[in-house]
């Protein structure tokens, strides 16, 4: 009992699919993202009070979403970024359930969003990154919707891969900025948006199901890319060697897809992943006592170690969208194709 405990909470079970769902910051509700039977969308927001689950709006769009983020909003606005099964790029205030930026940003599905600059967290402009079946990374300003502000496209001749997770990191002053990209192959690609260039690439054998920073708004620390056949890598993306890249560590979860990785916004040492077996675990990183070595005289990075804290199945599905409270230390809301979202609470976190 002196590890943390993973509770459901709240349970309730819903009438769609459900694909993503994301803690409205600085208050008591979720929005969750989806699809009904009939192939529209679904806008969902929830509050708790006490010990329910209200649904407080709801809006049914002609077209089914995938992913959404808060990111690249103010905490005054709050506006919700979603990618939708057409490739097109909305922005919604959620008070009036409309659409105030909308955007044909792909030619196919938009897999992934992101976002930075927003919400406090990451210096520079307000941004969002979309991933999609064609192909194709973007990055977008909110304050311009004509065209991206950075398009990575594979090469002519080159064969398009499917894009399946984005991410934002390196965003500690109004210069640097870099994005993550996660492919069906296993490449993972980085892209630096200062340089506009590709900073770094591997391949991990298997298709790269997410891709997350331990934080956006800090000099590259971790990286953890989750992928197919219960795999997931975290890499030391502090320091990069120019034949070895960075230093990693793989660790097999779940005996299923892992779904997500999702870090503890209150301590980037701790994350969740989630299964396609409908379990979650919890992981802390653990840094080596250094974290550089000199080999020839060139840098090159010490990988640490992985805790496994605890684990528990709450579905029979997989378990296919989390999301940490930024505000509430522990408590979270997941989704899963049973069609069913789940209020957690991860106790212990701050003994850990």
């Amino acid at each position: 009992m002196d590890k943390p405990q993973i509770i459901t909470h709240l349970e309730k079970g819903m009438n769609h699919t459900l694909y993503d769902c994301k803690w409205i910051p600085r208050s008591a509700r979720f929005v969750t993202l989806g699809s009904h039977p009939r192939g529209t969308g679904a806008i969902n927001v929830f509050e708790i009070n006490q010990r329910e689950l209200q649904l407080v709006k709801e809006c049914e769009t002609p077209t089914s979403f995938k992913c959404g983020t808060f990111a690249a909003s103010s905490l005054q606005a709050r506006n919700l970024a979603t990618g939708d099964f057409k490739g097109k790029l909305s922005v919604w205030d959620l008070e009036n359930m409309k659409s105030t930026f909308d955007v044909d940003a792909h030619s196919e599905i938009i897999n992934a969003i992101d976002g930075v600059g927003g919400l406090g967290i990451g210096e520079g402009a307000p941004e969002l990154v979309t991933g999609s079946r064609d192909g194709a990374v973007k990055v977008w300003d909110v304050r311009q919707k004509d065209a991206p502000v950075a398009c990575m496209v594979p090469e002519e001749g080159e064969g398009k891969r499917d894009c399946w997770s984005v991410a934002f990191g390196d965003a500690y002053n109004s210069e640097e900025r870099c994005v993550c990209a996660g492919y069906d192959n296993g490449d993972v690609k980085m892209f630096d948006l200062r340089t506009m260039s590709l900073k770094w690439e591997t391949n991990v054998k298997n298709g790269v199901c997410c891709v997350e920073f331990d934080r956006k708004d800090i000099p590259k620390n971790k990286l953890v890319v989750s992928s197919l056949e219960g795999k997931f890598k975290v890499f030391d993306v502090r320091t990069q060697h120019p034949k070895s890249g960075f230093a990693s560590l793989s660790e097999n979860a779940h005996k299923s897809t892992v779904w997500l990785a999702r870090h503890l916004p209150q301590n980037r040492d701790l994350f969740m992943t989630t299964g396609g077996s409908g379990s979650l675990s919890l992981w802390k990183y653990e840094y080596p006592p250094k974290r550089v070595k000199e080999e020839d005289g060139v840098s090159k990075g010490v990988i640490g170690s992985l805790q496994y804290l605890q684990n528990s199945t709450i579905s029979t599905q997989p378990v296919c969208g989390l999301d940490w409270s930024p505000d509430k230390l522990g408590l979270c809301v997941t989704v899963a194709f049973d069609q069913a979202l789940r209020v957690l609470i991860v106790t212990k976190l701050n003994r850990v």
